[in-house]
């Protein structure tokens, strides 16, 4: 089951997304759920259509299933998702960006 503290090796696929931050100015604002992933890119189901969001970056808020949310700097993730699996991350940072985990209501 996907959790706070296995979101980055998890399968994203399904999840409902938000992009809060990206170089395109166009893409923030962006929701809908994440239906495709490559190494670079985010494939989002939109009420407008599916959007094409790179990685890089680009800050992702992610509703996890049991009701929490997580921001996720793209380029942390910037890899196949089949190598995601290994990837280990240090609490709070990685490389140093940070990700912020928050709890419903905060």
């Amino acid at each position: 089951m996907i959790s706070l503290q296995n979101v980055l090796s998890h399968e994203l696929i399904g999840l409902d997304v938000l992009v809060v931050a990206a170089s395109n100015p166009t893409h923030i604002g962006v929701n809908g759920c994440i239906i495709d992933e490559t190494k670079n890119m985010f494939a989002v189901k939109t009420a407008q259509g599916t959007k094409q969001i790179p990685k890089r970056h680009s800050i992702f808020r992610l509703n996890l299933p049991e009701g929490r949310i997580v921001e996720i700097d793209g380029s942390v993730i910037s890899l196949a998702p089949e190598k995601r699996i290994n990837l280990q991350i240090k609490r709070g940072y990685h490389n140093g960006t940070k990700h912020r985990i928050e709890r419903p209501g905060s």
